[in-house]
């Protein structure tokens, strides 16, 4: 088994918050994005969408998608769940997932690669270029302060994300916070419930 990441990125650091909460070791290549090593042909021949992480099971599948590779990884290792353990739980886990993904990073993400001058003719992951659209950041900024609201309001009422015990989208969460610091923003200081949930969270992975 091997997966090819690179640790600073969002989405490898969601995966890499799950390993490490879980004790999962793996032996590591890293795809230097900032020299854009994902579109070489060495690595779009392991995965022909040029995205970090990708994993090769020992069975010489690629797996390429961060909750496809956690439900792998988690059967394989089920010590410390992180998925739920009950199908309503699976279910409940799941859903914030799939909410987080599309309310928070996806909008940090517009953001990030629709305004840095970095990303310029190439707005979205992969191999086709995609110009930047401007207006989808400024479309994206209120979509964030919204979402955030509503986590704290949320949080107001549970100590995690998916009741009373400490579950993957816990880490996601955290993940897509720190990538808000690549496009200048830090939780708002209304957010008091939000802010305690994330000492609480750094204190149990730390």
């Amino acid at each position: 088994m091997k997966l090819y990441t690179f640790d600073p990125a969002p989405n490898p650091l969601r995966l890499q918050l799950f390993l490490d909460y879980k004790g999962i070791q793996i032996e590591t290549e890293q795809v230097n994005l900032m020299k854009r090593e994902q579109m070489s042909e060495t690595y779009t021949a392991i995965n022909p969408l040029g995205t970090v992480p990708a994993l090769v099971t020992d069975e010489g599948v690629v797996l390429t998608d961060v909750v496809g590779i956690v439900r792998y990884l988690e059967e394989l290792h089920p010590e410390k769940p992180l998925l739920g353990t009950t199908a309503l739980d699976k279910g409940i886990v799941a859903s914030w997932s799939q909410r987080l993904f599309l309310t928070l990073l996806l909008p940090v993400a517009d953001v990030f690669r629709n305004t840095n001058p970095a990303f310029k003719g190439r707005a979205q992951p992969g191999p086709l270029d995609v110009e930047q659209m401007p207006a989808l950041a400024e479309r994206a900024n209120p979509r964030i302060e919204y979402t955030l609201n509503e986590l704290d309001a949320h949080l107001a009422e549970s100590p995690w994300l998916c009741g009373d015990t400490l579950t993957f989208p816990d880490l996601e969460l955290h993940a897509m916070i720190g990538f808000m610091g690549w496009i200048e923003r830090s939780l708002p200081d209304n957010c008091a419930h939000l802010k305690a949930w994330h000492e609480r969270l750094q204190a149990a992975i730390s």
